[in-house]
């Protein structure tokens, strides 16, 4: 068992690491200003100093590291992993200046997929040289979503056309007004078998009866940092027959496909949300005096800092572990790992940025440090792309079945 790096990715590793202490943890603040003086909020990639450090990230090679093919990085899932990873220590600026922010980079796989080549022309190329954004819509506020099989939104053929109406909310990115083009996923045969009822198809921002209802906050952040969280609305909306993705009846497969390897993507880029969060905390407590000592003295204080490195160090193994299966034996072989990374990870990072906060003082909760706003993040996780209990109750089920096939052997 080798646990060294690559030279590739080593050397992918050292310009990166440049890059952040370079262009991207001068850049946040900034960015952050700019964004307040956009006309409109939500475009974060208007903002000149995402402009910059984009095209430096281009000029390293940083761009596009997720895909692995024609257009990306050429990367393995564990390669990938390690460079995401650092990416997550800033994690509203770094992975959207290497294009390979969700939820653009899920759906430039679905297209990369399963999309014809008009598709790819149209909208995967646009996406990969990051002139436009996309949105992923699946998640509905009348049904319990947890169960993808449950969206009612209706697709219908008619002629050369679908006509779709329905609702969705809680869709990331949405609020930007460089989001060009929706990937809707929605019922084109409720009397079909349950997971053939579902299909996915592109919809274009200024289709009409498309409406962008409102922004969502989460937790009291509203996320204009990744052009924010929507609610929309479709009204006889109508789209040619040729914006379906792939195969009528074929729309949970592709979403299985799809949030895949996406969970394990977030999963990266949290780990590197902790390192930065024990960072932070070490530094806090080597620089704060309370009680006579510094906080770093204190025998609570390096109880955390040491939880803290041992869980992450922990949740980086199972990470790799996901990540190195996928590789070797498919994303199906690795689907227990990936639920496991899935289930661990917000958790583990939200306990280690719960002490972070606390030792930061009432200043961690505040605006002068990144801590409040990264836990709001890592909170959404334990629902996005599937909440911790489906997760678990599959997982489950599978070491049940595993245990049981176990005994009689």
């Amino acid at each position: 068992m080798d646990f060294a790096l690559d030279a590739h990715t080593e050397e992918r590793r050292a310009s990166m690491l440049e890059f952040m202490e370079t262009h991207v943890y001068p850049a946040e603040q900034v960015f952050h200003d700019q964004l307040a003086e956009l006309e409109d909020q939500w475009a974060w990639d208007s903002a000149p100093v995402m402009r910059e450090i984009r095209a430096e990230a281009r000029r390293r090679g940083l761009w596009n590291l997720f895909q692995p093919g024609e257009g990306g990085g050429g990367l393995s899932n564990v390669q990938y992993a390690t460079l995401a990873e650092i990416s997550g220590r800033s994690i509203h600026l770094a992975p959207a200046a290497m294009n390979c922010a969700a939820p653009d980079t899920g759906n430039m796989e679905v297209l990369h997929m399963f999309g014809t080549p008009e598709q790819k022309e149209r909208w995967l190329e646009p996406l990969l040289d990051g002139r436009i954004r996309s949105a992923f819509a699946m998640t509905e506020p009348d049904v319990a979503s947890s169960d993808a099989t449950n969206v009612e939104l209706s697709i219908v053929r008619d002629g050369d056309d679908y006509v779709i109406n329905g609702r969705k909310w809680w869709i990331t990115g949405a609020m930007n007004p460089n989001c060009a083009i929706f990937i809707v996923m929605g019922k084109t045969d409720p009397s079909a078998d349950r997971h053939r009822q579902q299909s996915m198809i592109l919809v274009e921002r200024d289709t009409p009866g498309l409406e962008v209802v409102r922004a969502m906050h989460v937790l009291g952040y509203d996320d204009h940092e990744h052009g924010g969280h929507a609610e929309l609305r479709f009204t006889d909306v109508r789209v040619p027959a040729a914006n379906l993705i792939a195969e009528e009846g074929d729309g949970f497969a592709i979403a299985q496909a799809r949030l895949g390897p996406g969970r394990i993507h977030h999963c990266m880029r949290s780990v590197g949300v902790a390192e930065r969060a024990v960072s932070m905390m070490c530094e806090r407590a080597e620089t704060r005096v309370a009680f006579g000592k510094p906080l770093s003295e204190q025998g609570v204080i390096r109880d955390w800092i040491a939880e803290s490195r041992v869980r992450l160090e922990q949740l980086r193994l199972l990470c790799l572990k996901a990540a190195w299966l996928m590789d070797t034996h498919g994303n199906k072989a690795a689907h227990t790992e990936i639920q496991a990374i899935k289930i661990a990870t917000p958790v583990t990072v939200e306990w280690i940025l719960d002490k972070a906060i606390q030792t930061h003082g009432a200043g961690g909760l505040s605006q002068d440090f990144p801590l409040a706003n990264m836990i709001a993040g890592i909170r959404t996780l334990r629902f996005a792309d599937g909440p911790d209990e489906v997760h678990k109750n599959a997982l489950a089920r599978a070491e049940l079945r595993r245990q049981a096939e176990a005994r009689r052997s």
